[in-house]
């Protein structure tokens, strides 16, 4: 595939993004949003919930770095942001279901927007991280009764 053709990965990275910052939610002006935009283990989780994998660490910086270079996505101090440009492509996306939707976003990437060309890394260390984080967020707390809270005899 050529430089120039938006992957399946790079759709996939940014509705993971879109979803995870809570720019597609009710349609809500972006300042009712957090301005720093979202960690990557809130991306990793959205992502994984979208196609039951977690994002290897090479298609992150790939798809970012694409997407950046498009002006669709913006990175600072390890938050992730959707630009004015995103949110407009998000917004004016063809309706469609939720397992449509990255390949729908894929779509519309190809027929608006030519892939860029940015420098970004995103380091071993700190997919790791964010990896771990997800998973230990994502494992299930166990409930306990009443009997069982401290201070009860």
């Amino acid at each position: 595939m050529g430089e120039n053709t938006w992957r399946r990965t790079d759709a996939w990275i940014f509705v993971s993004l879109v979803i995870a910052s809570g720019a597609g939610r009710h349609r809500r002006s972006p300042t009712t949003r957090r301005p720093e935009g979202v960690r990557l283990a809130d991306v990793l989780s959205t992502a994984d919930h979208l196609d039951q994998a977690i994002p290897q660490r090479h298609d992150i910086e790939e798809a970012i770095r694409r997407l950046l270079g498009a002006g669709l996505v913006d990175v600072a101090d390890g938050w992730f942001r959707i630009t004015a440009d995103g949110e407009r492509l998000w917004r004016s996306r063809p309706s469609a279901g939720l397992a449509t939707t990255v390949d729908t976003v894929q779509n519309v990437l190809g027929r608006r927007h030519t892939p860029g060309s940015a420098e970004w890394h995103l380091a071993e260390a700190e997919h790791a991280a964010a990896v771990q984080e997800y998973l230990v967020r994502s494992i299930p707390m166990q409930r306990r009764s009443p009997e069982d809270r401290p201070g009860r005899a």
